[in-house]
Parts: C-alpha cells; sequence; structure tokens
C-alpha cells in the first residue's frame, strides 16, 4: 500500500524524488503519512481537496481485504 500511494503521489508532482511516505502501525489502524515538496502540496490536495480524496479513496478501496482501518495523512 505504501508503495500505492507513492506512484500515486509521483505522478501528480514536479518534484517525484521528495515524495516520501512513511507507514505507522497503532492497534488497529495503519496511518500513512505522505509528504511532499511545499510547491507541490496544492497539486497533491486538488481544488477543494478533490485529489486528496480520490487518493484516500483508492487506498481504503485496496485495504478492504484487512481488517485495519487506513489513514492517509497528506502534510510537509
Amino acid at each position: 500500500m505504501k508503495k500505492l500511494i507513492e506512484v500515486l503521489a509521483q505522478s501528480l508532482v514536479d518534484h517525484p524524488e521528495e515524495v516520501i511516505v512513511t507507514e505507522t502501525d497503532e492497534d488497529n489502524e495503519i496511518i500513512f503519512r505522505l509528504i511532499v515538496a511545499e510547491e507541490d502540496m496544492g497539486k497533491v490536495i486538488g481544488k477543494q481537496g478533490r485529489i486528496a480524496k480520490a487518493i484516500r479513496a483508492i487506498v481504503k478501496a485496496a485495504a478492504s481485504k484487512t481488517d485495519k482501518k487506513v489513514t492517509v495523512e497528506i502534510g510537509r
């Protein structure tokens, strides 16, 4: 799933080498933190957060086979 988020984000940004995805596993939840360059934040979030919502929906669908809750946080 981490690789999926990396590929999605790298295809959206101008600086794909600065895309970092970290994974934290807590109890019954997996938290992915997506970090991109400051100037690429708008491209990952999109107008009214549409791209961020789409990324979260794709990851949630990919994680539907697991019994854990999956969260994607986008930040710098």
